[in-house]
């Protein structure tokens, strides 16, 4: 027959709103299983906490102890709010800017000689068939297009140039970056309507030690810095797609180690 001896755990919850920590009295048999007592049981059906752990197995004075610790440290501390309506959907329109990387093809009509296809070093400039070091990063497309008509001028008169972005890099404030839990973690250019899903898709998921639902996502948006919590494993795994939402350049998500 299994005999159970009682211990006191510390678990904590954390929640959309703080983190909460219970002190509750489990039952351990003989063949080492927590007997619960229901309480992940209820915790399931409290929508808004987002993870559980334990903390540890104590005696019940060291478990009030570290409950009284861990209040004393999480004083002060405001968990990151949900997206408000203009950041679920925020305005996407935005010119695509050349970085360190990208490789761009450089036509010029008429001069079928003078056309090239280049990289664009990571010193932010390139070097055509004419004229070296000309600075390609932080520019469009269209502006690179004329500052090498400009440079053509002196060899090529009346040069019509077009610059085509065939391989996509682009500069750190036009990235999605990705750290953490995902399975493959990544920085990638951003695309006109992408959407947090897409990124999942892009990344290829998340971990088995991912919690999603604990995900941080910190925006640059009018000149400030904000942080948002992210809701992907109702998303990924519940289907939640109210959870999906518009991307905006140079968004970064971080996706913490699950405590349980």
């Amino acid at each position: 027959m299994a005999v159970e001896s009682e211990s006191c755990v510390a678990l904590e919850l954390s929640t959309g709103y703080g983190l909460l920590l219970i002190i509750g009295s489990f039952k351990k048999n003989s063949h080492g299983r927590i007997l619960m007592r229901g309480l992940l049981n209820k915790t399931e059906k409290m929508k808004e906490y987002v993870s559980v752990r334990i903390i540890t197995c104590m005696s019940r004075r060291g478990a009030l102890a570290l409950s009284f610790l861990l209040i004393l440290s999480a004083c002060g501390v405001t968990p990151h709010p949900p997206l408000t309506a203009d950041q679920i959907n925020p305005l996407q329109d935005f010119n695509y800017i050349i970085g360190p990387g990208d490789e761009i093809e450089i036509f010029v009509w008429g001069n079928e000689e003078l056309s090239t296809t280049v990289d664009v070093r990571p010193d932010g400039k390139i070097t055509t068939r004419l004229v070296e070091d000309i600075v390609a990063s932080g520019k469009t497309p269209t502006v690179l297009a004329r500052d090498i008509e400009e440079a053509y001028s002196e060899y090529v008169r009346s040069a019509v140039v077009s610059v085509i972005v065939e391989g996509f890099v682009s500069i750190p404030s036009q990235q999605i970056r990705v750290v953490g839990e995902a399975a493959s973690p990544l920085n990638i250019p951003f695309s006109k309507h992408m959407t947090l899903l897409d990124l999942m898709i892009a990344v290829g998921g998340l971990t088995d030690y991912a919690d999603g639902n604990r995900a941080i996502l910190i925006r640059y948006f009018n000149g400030k810095q904000e942080s948002y919590t992210l809701r992907l494993d109702d998303m990924l795994e519940d289907g939640d797609i109210s959870a999906n939402l518009a991307l905006y350049p140079g968004d970064i998500v971080i996706i913490p180690e699950s405590w349980f």
